[in-house]
């Protein structure tokens, strides 16, 4: 007799793992069809008596891989000087090349960045950290960001006519020089005149006179939390990489807020704006590690939920419950044990493909689907699906995987999406399609079902989701069209010529 308890515990374990391993091995494996993709981590220290500074980053960030694997940069403050390393790869590639010299890099003080290119030149010159010169010609500042920064134009043409340099493209690059504009400033002054014109999703950490600042933008649409290891305090997007350093998770940055290390202690400030709690709920859907917790809530748990709240939604007949991997599985868990249909996994997920493989056809497209996720042929023939994912973007992945399960022999095919319709694109972070490229931007659920010929389709309500998640106050704007910040030009994905970090 299996022991329910146990099994649960050791399905959770490996799914875990799973989902860790899938994280390292991304940069190898092929791009996703059909997919919305990560946007960019940041973490950061300061340590008086000069901790570990270098590793504590490293394992840091690599916590943080799932959030980009595009591009890695560290910037590490000692001695008062700023030094910075940064290169397209993945975080293990980036502290490869300061091996030799890691003296060099102990210091006081770190922050570095995972970078997700969303959009246009993914050119070394927009990785972060990016940093600014003083009059001597050494680093004055560095600032790592995670967000996306709308209708800059307007002021980065701007601060260039005031004689402040552009050398980047990116919409990081534009708040970097505003801060630099009142670096005359203290630093929280600065940060406090400096984000006045900015509208956006940010959090950013800041690094300027062996200080180290962490702030949210008045929405708090992107996660940033900080703990303390030893006399260190770290600032990072997710608690999985305080735990991957050992660190006590001590709160979440609060929105709005500004907080500052230095050899003095940790002081809170804050913006001089309006704030209102807006996080971002595909954080919780899709983007977060389930070993995270943000704003109190464990990621995993919640995710096995959002799979019990669409049996009670929308319950059904069925033999198995089955997960697409890797983001779909606890899902399928609550569903499962909401349901008390047997769940297996017998999606098995090919992560060993290259990113550069071809997909030039329709038929080239469905065989790459074919070698990314492969079922267990045996355990589907004759058999009623349920079938759970996080979501359903353009719909060409979900419609040949459901071609792949009938050519296996389902009988009948239920799907159900973990995340409500995704009506709209983001422009707070996510690198998400044009709306005319969203197949809930077109199609009503039942139009849905009939594209991708299944039984019975449905997704989790908004409601449900606001009850899973336990408040309204956060950013449902690819659910409902209604963002927390206003932006003038909506009907096109591209927010500006800028990238999205």
């Amino acid at each position: 007799m299996i022991d329910k308890k146990s099994y649960k515990s050791q399905l959770k374990a490996q799914y875990l793992t799973e989902f860790y391993e899938r994280n390292i091995l991304k940069k190898y494996a092929a791009d996703d069809v059909d997919s919305v993709n990560e946007e960019c981590g940041i973490f950061g220290v300061y340590s008086p008596t000069n901790i570990n500074t270098y590793s504590i980053t490293q394992f840091g960030l690599f916590a943080l891989q799932h959030r980009g694997q595009e591009a890695c940069g560290v910037s590490f403050l000692k001695d008062g000087n700023i030094k910075t390393v940064k290169k397209a790869g993945l975080v293990l590639d980036v502290f490869k090349t300061m091996e030799a010299d890691i003296e060099d890099y102990q210091g006081n003080a770190a922050i570095g960045h995972t970078r997700y290119t969303t959009a246009g030149d993914g050119s070394r010159r927009n990785i972060q950290p990016l940093y600014t010169y003083n009059i001597y010609g050494k680093p004055h500042f560095s600032i790592a960001h995670n967000g996306n920064l709308i209708e800059v134009e307007g002021l980065r043409k701007e601060l260039e006519a005031e004689g402040l340099p552009f050398l980047a493209t990116s919409d990081t690059e534009v708040l970097l020089r505003s801060i630099q504009k009142y670096s005359h400033l203290d630093i929280v002054e600065a940060i406090q005149k400096g984000t006045e014109k900015i509208k956006g999703a940010y959090s950013v950490l800041l690094l300027a006179n062996n200080q180290l600042a962490a702030f949210r933008d008045p929405n708090g649409i992107r996660p940033l939390c900080m703990g303390k290891l030893d006399d260190a305090y770290i600032f990072c997007s997710e608690t999985c990489a305080l735990d991957a350093v050992g660190a006590e998770f001590i709160r979440d940055v609060e929105p709005g807020e500004i907080v500052v290390v230095d050899e003095n202690g940790i002081k809170s400030y804050s913006l001089n704006q309006p704030k209102q709690k807006n996080i971002c709920a595909f954080e919780y859907i899709y983007f977060a590690r389930p070993d995270s917790n943000i704003e109190g809530n464990e990621i995993y748990d919640l995710r096995v939920e959002s799979g019990r709240k669409l049996y009670e939604q929308s319950p059904v007949d069925a033999d198995l419950v089955i997960g697409v991997p890797d983001s779909g599985i606890p899902s399928a868990i609550g569903y499962s044990e909401a349901s008390g249909i047997p769940y297996e996994p017998i999606l098995i997920k090919n992560r060993y493909m290259s990113r550069s493989f071809i997909v030039p056809s329709q038929e080239m497209r469905e065989r790459v689907v074919n070698l990314k996720l492969n079922p267990i042929k045996n355990k589907i023939k004759g058999k009623r699906l349920v079938v759970l994912d996080d979501s359903i973007v353009r719909g060409t992945t979900s419609k040949l995987l459901i071609k792949i399960l009938k050519e296996a022999g389902a009988k009948e095919i239920h799907f159900r999406s973990a995340s409500p319709p995704i009506i709209a694109p983001c422009y707070l972070g996510i690198d998400m399609p044009s709306k005319s490229d969203l197949i809930s931007g077109n199609k009503t659920i039942k139009e849905v079902e009939e594209y991708l010929n299944v039984d019975s389709l449905d997704f989790l309500t908004v409601d449900n989701l606001i009850d899973l998640l336990g408040s309204k106050q956060h950013c449902f704007g690819c659910f409902t069209e209604k963002y927390p910040v206003n932006y003038s030009n909506k009907e096109s994905k591209e927010v500006n010529s800028l990238h999205i970090d």
